[in-house]
């Protein structure tokens, strides 16, 4: 399976992606945190709006290359992510808000109440035709897979069903030190996290467009379950590690 990486700024990367070739676009941007990353490269905007405004020139020439079915998550902090959401709206089907809930590894705040989540929009091109294997990504049911409740409701009265569509609080470990997965990055999302998304809403052969690749470990997840992928990163450093961490992949310096 085809797998290219792209060294570059986002506005060049996604210059060599044709319109309406990507069927899932999954996008962690840099959040305006002030986090440092490899290359001396800055998660750092003069303000807020300018860093909003930066997010939507981008998103706008994603939404170009999303095919007519194909679907788009995108991550970024709770302050930010209300104003991403309703731009969107205008140029996108939401589908789902999820949660990405996780536990705390550090001290956590003593005069307000500790971020413990991060929020993830899913938003497709069409209202209805998109792909979404809910069989794919199934999860136990409590009521019914370990409870093995009855509901008598029905006539006669049966189980309720071992197994379900997860729902939109979605909860996943954070990647930690000398885990198998660690790559040396300030923002690196857990691959099973990633699996889900990439089951749900894209099939093999299908190519999944990862914008802001980081650590490639969406390159990873999609090698996996047979999906074209193609990672869009500016730091050099950081192509070069998702280069070793990815076989056979194509890597494209700008």
């Amino acid at each position: 399976m085809k797998t290219t990486i792209i060294n570059s700024d986002i506005f060049e990367g996604l210059d060599l992606i044709p319109n309406g070739s990507a069927n899932l676009i999954f996008t962690d941007p840099p959040y305006n945190l002030k986090k440092k990353y490899a290359d001396d490269i800055s998660d750092a905007w003069d303000s807020d709006d300018n860093y909003i405004m930066w997010v939507y020139k981008w998103l706008d020439i994603a939404i170009d290359k999303l095919a007519d079915d194909g679907s788009l998550y995108i991550m970024n902090t709770t302050q930010n992510m209300p104003y991403i959401d309703i731009y969107l709206r205008k140029k996108l089907c939401v589908k789902s808000r999820i949660v990405w809930a996780y536990d705390s590894s550090g001290v956590q705040a003593r005069k307000h109440f500790g971020s413990l989540y991060e929020p993830i929009l899913f938003c497709t091109k069409h209202k209805s035709k998109y792909t979404f294997n809910s069989e794919d990504i199934m999860v136990p049911a409590k009521t019914g897979g370990e409870r093995k409740l009855i509901d008598y409701r029905k006539n006669p009265p049966e189980k309720y069903n071992s197994f379900k569509v997860p729902g939109n609080v979605w909860d996943f470990s954070r990647v930690r030190y000398k885990m198998k997965e660690y790559v040396n990055h300030p923002s690196q999302k857990p691959e099973a996290l990633l699996e889900r998304i990439v089951k749900a809403s894209s099939n093999e052969n299908d190519v999944v467009l990862d914008l802001f690749a980081g650590t490639f470990s969406m390159g990873r997840v999609a090698q996996r379950l047979q999906r074209e992928y193609i990672g869009i990163e500016l730091s050099e450093t950081y192509c070069k590690t998702g280069h070793v961490r990815l076989e056979n992949s194509k890597l494209i310096l700008r």
